[in-house]
């Protein structure tokens, strides 16, 4: 309704997104774009080694919501918090399940094994609904991974709740603690969905299409759905939201050179 015409949605899923990506930035038709995980997209352009399609090919066109990981493990494992959690890897490493290879839980995952000085082997599935499902079975021991999946696994019982990865406690986990207090300064990570469009797109359809967007995130249902299931509204300017996926590639791009071969296997 806000931009006054249909839209259609393809799930053009596979690669860690690059399938969809490249069709939006392959695209001159002034209205494809892209629904996407934008710290993925910035981090298939360094962990990816033949994409389909060049980073420069895409700009962004708003940020739409936020949502941290969770840091969970099986509730037989005998820790309660992440200094516990790092010293007990340490006597004997731990399974740390992921959506994959490359993936942002899985360089969340490399970022805190580094602070920590945490001993992991690392098991990629091929999504975070079979990652967590691992964690909750007792197969694998540990996991990252988007709230809006994880949280109802915490809630039943199924996974044991170790840190938040936002920058400041939750007001719908207030007892939670975060990551960063526990010894990982600064941390943050996950889930930042935004839409990203053609770099070619004509500025004045490109700041439509985001005006549009914008309008439909901050509508009150829609916020008061994303606060209860754990996330906030996060809206941008095409500009911010260009910047932020080079702050991402920056971020994750060094963390790749720290943590080496680590990234193939153990982390």
């Amino acid at each position: 309704d806000a931009l006054n015409t249909t839209v259609v949605v393809e799930n053009k899923t596979g690669a860690n997104g690059a399938i969809g990506a490249a069709a939006v930035a392959q695209s001159n038709d002034e209205h494809s774009m892209l629904l996407s995980d934008m710290s993925s997209l910035a981090i298939n352009a360094i962990v990816t080694k033949e994409l389909p399609y060049k980073p420069a090919q895409l700009a962004g066109a708003t940020m739409l919501a936020y949502s941290p990981h969770l840091l969970c493990t099986h509730p037989s494992i005998a820790a309660n918090n992440l200094r516990e959690l790092a010293a007990l890897s340490r006597t004997k490493p731990l399974n740390i399940a992921s959506s994959g290879i490359g993936s942002a839980n899985h360089l969340g995952a490399a970022e805190i094994a580094l602070a920590m000085d945490m001993k992991f082997v690392h098991v990629p599935f091929r999504g975070g609904a079979q990652s967590i499902a691992d964690v909750a079975a007792g197969n694998t021991q540990l996991v990252l991974n988007g709230m809006l999946a994880t949280l109802p696994l915490v809630q039943a019982g199924r996974l044991k709740l170790i840190g938040i990865s936002k920058r400041t406690r939750m007001a719908l986990l207030p007892d939670a603690p975060t990551i960063a207090e526990q010894g990982v300064k600064d941390f943050e990570s996950g889930t930042y969905q935004g839409v990203a469009i053609a770099s070619t797109m004509n500025k004045a359809n490109a700041a439509k299409l985001s005006a549009a967007l914008v309008q439909v995130i901050r509508m009150p249902d829609i916020r008061a759905k994303l606060v209860g299931a754990g996330a906030e509204v996060m809206t941008s300017t095409p500009k911010e939201t260009s910047d932020f996926l080079a702050r991402e590639g920056e971020r994750w791009g060094s963390l790749v050179k720290r943590a080496g071969a680590k990234l193939e296997g153990n982390v």
